[in-house]
């Protein structure tokens, strides 16, 4: 029983653990980029735009799906960026613990 008990209390601080992180990934900003640069996207921890910089010599009415596939790619390159950090972030939580394939931690 009193293994049970460890194990509950190691639980108990792993949860309160993961509810801090998740808490402060609003705080977490990551960028990415396309176009060499001309296209840039700042995402935050939970995967939302916050900014959107573009380069002056892109933007071309004639050409805007040009300007499209650019955003989707640096929001892509951003959000990428974003999973593998909460990605490590839960890894160094976790103590090196693997979850079974399949079972995904809430976020």
């Amino acid at each position: 029983m009193k293994n049970i008990g460890n194990m509950m209390k190691q639980a108990q601080q792993m949860q309160a653990k993961m509810q801090e992180m998740q808490a402060g990934l609003d705080d977490v900003e990551k960028t990415g980029q396309s176009g060499a640069g001309m296209v840039t996207v700042t995402v935050n921890g939970k995967g939302e735009m916050k900014k959107i910089k573009l380069d002056k010599s892109i933007v071309d009415p004639e050409e805007t799906e040009v300007l499209e596939d650019l955003i989707q790619a640096a929001f892509n390159d951003a959000k990428k960026k974003v999973e593998a950090h909460v990605a490590e972030e839960t890894a160094k939580l976790m103590g090196g613990l693997k979850l079974p394939p399949g079972i995904k931690l809430p976020f």
